[in-house]
């Protein structure tokens, strides 16, 4: 039987990953009275999975990886509540003259440059704590890269986390991090954001999968389904989008708006990550400690499309990964203390498209092309480069990318005929309908996209607040 809820909100939201909880704090601080949706679970710093298999199915779509039509390419798209802020290593970057210049010029918007963006970012960092792995406290995994990056005479840089106090000295392992953060340390959006705007009034409800949008006369009524498999609706005079670009493409087209909007789908980006291992005489424990500290900073290897991270896995990851079968693959794995772990990370360049089918589930064709092949051959070079200065006895480049940072769908920019998102973060021809999450990136930027998307979400929230 269906569920209809009377009260009409004043804004309801479409996912509580990243970008919603950043609007909904602000815009509950306002007055509003909003309802935020989400189709994952909430968990708690007690009820994260302890594991890596028990994360990846429990909280992801599809159970983990989803691929496209030629299954080259397996994407991650986190279904918890807190998204992307959850299932990451909470590494945020500000966006450089690159990324901005080239957003400005595809969208027509001129607010896209570092200095415009500049108060907005300093408004998210002002939400979270920002800081960096200590010296003391980087791992062998992390030191391997520092190294090779000395010998080679590249420039690096360490990585600025998202996290506060990971007691790394009682020897706390980032590697659990990756499920879901049980210290708190991780300023995923359940620790921040969210929790300021629960205080404030924000009603949450998870596990509630929103499957159509119907926009009439100022009204916006949203459809979907419980845990339980029944259905439920409800009423409010706004609505924010934050499901992310699959997420909200397969809503807005599933509801019809790609009728008058026809770029909803279109333009559909990632930055692919591959990650490949080298192999030393002695034990590296990649899992243990803080393994993901450094970045590339080298203005050559940006130029080339391409940055190198240390990052690392758990084996359920890594299995999936290192080559062949039975007994080869079976002597790999047990060689995995001795892993030394760096991935390349490409700037996209080729966009893809989300359709739907007629059941409604969501289509994902994305393709790389010879530039974008191109990017990640000059960036595996890089790595063997590395890791045969650094000593490796033998280099193995895992068997296919993952698609991260899921971008684009729902493009901002002034045309209607080539966007989705008006430069005011309205869906085109709807002034009741907002958007400020990855699904309007433009194109990919080659930057971690997370603190964009808060300072995006900061600047929307004050939009809407104004125009109320």
């Amino acid at each position: 039987m269906a569920k209809d809820y009377f009260k009409v909100f004043d804004f309801i939201f479409v996912g509580a990953g990243i970008s919603g909880p950043f609007i909904a704090n602000d815009l509950c601080k306002g007055g509003a009275n909003c309802l935020m949706l989400e189709a994952g679970n909430h968990y708690t710093r007690r009820t994260y999975p302890t594991n890596g298999l028990d994360g990846t199915s429990q909280m992801y779509w599809a159970g983990g990886l989803e691929l496209g039509h030629d299954a080259k390419i397996a994407f991650l798209r986190p279904k918890v509540v807190g998204g992307g802020s959850i299932m990451n290593q909470a590494l945020v970057d500000r966006f450089d003259d690159v990324a901005l210049d080239d957003w400005k010029s595809v969208s027509g918007i001129k607010d896209f440059s570092m200095a415009d963006m500049a108060t907005w970012y300093d408004k998210a960092e002002s939400e979270i704590e920002i800081q960096e792995i200590p010296a003391k406290f980087r791992n062998k995994n992390a030191e391997i890269f520092d190294q090779g990056f000395k010998n080679l005479n590249f420039d690096n840089a360490p990585l600025r986390r998202a996290q506060n106090d990971c007691r790394l000295e009682e020897g706390n392992c980032c590697i659990e991090c990756l499920n879901g953060c049980r210290l708190g340390s991780k300023q995923s959006t359940p620790e921040t954001v969210l929790k300021t705007a629960l205080e404030n009034g924000l009603t949450l409800a998870s596990q509630v999968e929103v499957t159509q949008i119907i926009a009439k006369n100022g009204d916006i009524r949203v459809i979907g389904r419980d845990a339980m498999g029944g259905q439920v609706s409800y009423r409010a005079h706004n609505l924010v989008l934050g499901g992310g670009a699959i997420g909200n493409a397969r809503l807005l087209l599933n509801s019809g708006f790609g009728k008058k909007l026809p770029h909803i789908g279109q333009g559909f980006f990632c930055h692919p990550q591959f990650m490949s291992f080298g192999i030393y005489d002695e034990k590296i424990n990649s899992h243990l400690g803080a393994f993901q500290a450094f970045k590339s900073d080298d203005k050559g290897f940006r130029q080339e499309g391409f940055k190198l991270e240390n990052v690392y896995a758990g084996p359920e990851g890594i299995a999936l990964l290192v080559p062949d079968f039975g007994r080869i693959h079976h002597e790999y794995m047990e060689k995995l203390s001795h892993f030394a772990c760096i991935e390349v990370c490409t700037r996209d360049t080729n966009p893809g498209q989300i359709k739907v089918n007629r059941k409604g589930k969501a289509l994902i064709r994305k393709e790389q092309n010879k530039e974008d092949i191109n990017r990640y051959e000059k960036g595996a070079k890089v790595i063997d480069d590395i890791f045969k200065s650094t000593g490796a006895k033998e280099i193995v480049h895992g068997r296919f990318g993952i698609g991260l940072h899921l971008m684009g769908c729902c493009a901002i920019g002034t045309d209607p005929a080539t966007s989705v998102i008006d430069p005011e973060f309205r869906l085109h021809g709807h002034g009741n309908i907002f958007a400020a999450d990855s699904s309007i990136f433009p194109n990919a930027p080659g930057i971690n996209p997370s603190l964009t998307i808060m300072a995006l979400s900061k600047k929307a929230a004050a939009g809407i607040l104004r125009s109320r």
